[in-house]
């Protein structure tokens, strides 16, 4: 299928006008003619439809072309190929140094969990998934039939939110988890006193390895000593070490990928009475996740990432 431009039979006895429609026809092309293009780009397009457009370098000779002209390639590739309108965001890393300092220890930690869990060393990754909300919909969603999908009331009303803190043991794939209300240090204190600290004497381990962004929630001027604390509290059975993550990183951090895993397989989509249904059900998921949990199959090695930041350095 092709769009053409000006195929209306009846645009002659029109005044021009710059709409929607003058841009995006009605009518198709039910054959494959070749690649027309209009020059959305000229200065008459921009003084009436006052849009800026930023255009690749190679897409713009295309828009400079005359209409309905036909355009073999562009950038070394066929014009069809091209898709100016779509994109992925990115970040460049401001310190590749310092990036690389930081990501190292927790990249090889990674390819090391299991040896270091026999060895006593438990490494987790911590985190928050934060504002989930408990939403009801104006009507139950109706389940699927054969050859229709699960159909789900667009209006909800919302009944609040909650913070889920979380930990994924990187060895075996686990999860641990509990909901709050707020997204304090305080809340991130009683997250790890009341579930991580006591999983860790469970499975007899000496040292607990966190892996962690440079949140708020997670305060790393008071982290270090409070973790201190912990220790002589424990009798010293237990030490605590801290992995942090480089700034802007949470790709590098494997608890954001089981955040994933947990919006698109049980939060999407959205039907909670209220708060306390939203906790019990990500408290199910969680227990249903660990039945069959598998540690994450990481290949991104600190060679890769030498690699990828090599010549910035």
């Amino acid at each position: 299928m092709a769009w053409t431009l000006g195929a209306d039979p009846n645009a002659r006895r029109r005044a021009p006008q710059w709409s929607t429609e003058a841009f995006f026809p009605l009518r198709r092309e039910r054959r494959s003619p070749p690649l027309r293009v209009a020059c959305l780009a000229s200065s008459r397009f921009r003084s009436r439809a006052g849009v800026a457009l930023n255009w690749p370098a190679g897409w713009r000779k295309i828009l400079h072309c005359r209409p309905s002209q036909r355009v073999r390639s562009v950038a070394g590739g066929t014009a069809e190929r091209l898709r100016p309108w779509r994109y992925h965001a990115w970040q460049h890393i401001h310190d590749p140094s310092s990036f690389l300092q930081r990501a190292r220890p927790v990249l090889r930690a990674y390819g090391q969990a299991r040896a270091l869990l026999q060895k006593g060393i438990w490494l987790v990754s911590l985190d928050e998934k934060t504002s989930i909300q408990a939403r009801e919909g104006e009507q139950l969603p109706r389940p699927a039939r054969p050859g229709k999908p699960m159909l789900h009331e667009a209006r909800y009303h919302r009944r609040g939110a909650r913070h889920l803190f979380a930990g994924l043991s990187v060895a075996d794939g686990k999860v641990y988890g509990t909901c709050r209300q707020r997204k304090c240090f305080v809340d991130f204190q009683a997250f790890v006193q009341h579930v991580i600290i006591p999983e860790a004497l469970r499975r007899k381990v000496h040292t607990v390895t966190f892996i962690l962004d440079n949140g708020t929630t997670h305060a790393p001027k008071q982290l270090e000593n409070w973790l201190r604390s912990q220790e002589r509290a424990s009798d010293e059975q237990l030490h605590f070490q801290v992995l942090w993550l480089p700034p802007n990183a949470s790709w590098l951090d494997q608890i954001e990928i089981w955040f994933s895993v947990l919006q698109r397989k049980h939060l999407q989509p959205h039907h909670f009475l209220s708060t306390n249904a939203l906790e019990t059900s990500l408290n199910d998921f969680i227990a249903y996740y660990n039945q069959a949990a598998k540690p994450i199959n990481w290949t991104y090695t600190v060679e890769k990432l030498e690699q990828k930041i090599g010549t910035h350095l």
